[in-house]
């Protein structure tokens, strides 16, 4: 499937994830580029930064060189993906389903970070259910997990849609302790393989 890239180059990529108006796909090693302007936006990266931005050279030089990598680490299966508009094929940000480093492949982090433009649309909750949707049916997860800030109502409301539950209140991270909100901590949320199939009317499959 040719796919064309908001540079105007066109590559033929076989999607991870497509759902009715979004499109998950690898990034490529010009992806750098894509990132960095989606972390331009001070109300994108409020929460995370205080609103700075994230340098080219630190997405060049460490932030694709790891996903790549963490591609072929997990062959494939999880990683960060860039989000494309199904029909045009814009550029509207990414989405994660991957286990921690060193973790166990059963347990995954949901994450997203969407452009401006995308908000208020419904896409992160309609990504975000195709991911579990995938996770607990096609790659054996046993339980998916997000965190996010106190603050974050907009990030709470998309997991919580998905039927993802808060278990744990977390203490901010020190490197973003400058962070509006950050004396508020955040929230893990989690949902089981066993609570999504009871969820969608499913039987429960025990892991293998």
């Amino acid at each position: 499937m040719l796919v064309r890239r908001d540079s105007g180059m066109l590559a033929a990529v076989d999607p991870y994830l497509q759902t009715e108006r979004v499109t998950l796909r690898r990034f490529g090693a010009d992806g750098a580029e894509l990132l960095t302007e989606l972390d331009s936006d001070p109300a994108v990266m409020r929460y995370l930064s205080g609103g700075e931005p994230t340098p080219l050279e630190l997405y060049r030089d460490q932030g694709i060189p790891g996903i790549l990598a963490a591609y072929d680490r997990w062959a494939g299966a999880f990683g960060l993906f860039a989000a494309y508009e199904t029909a045009g094929s814009a550029f509207v940000g990414w989405f994660c389903l991957r286990p921690e480093r060193d973790g166990p492949l059963d347990e995954a982090e949901l994450g997203y970070r969407l452009r401006q433009a995308a908000w208020g649309r419904g896409l992160a909750t309609e990504v975000s259910a195709a991911l579990l949707a995938k996770a607990f049916t096609e790659l054996d997860v046993r339980m998916v997990w997000g965190e996010t800030m106190a603050l974050n109502r907009a990030s709470q409301r998309v997991m919580e849609k998905v039927g993802m539950v808060v278990t744990e209140k977390l203490e901010t991270p020190d490197d973003m302790l400058a962070v509006e909100g950050a004396e508020l901590g955040g929230y893990r949320y989690e949902i089981t393989r066993e609570q999504w199939e009871l969820a969608q009317g499913l039987p429960h499959t025990p892991a293998r």
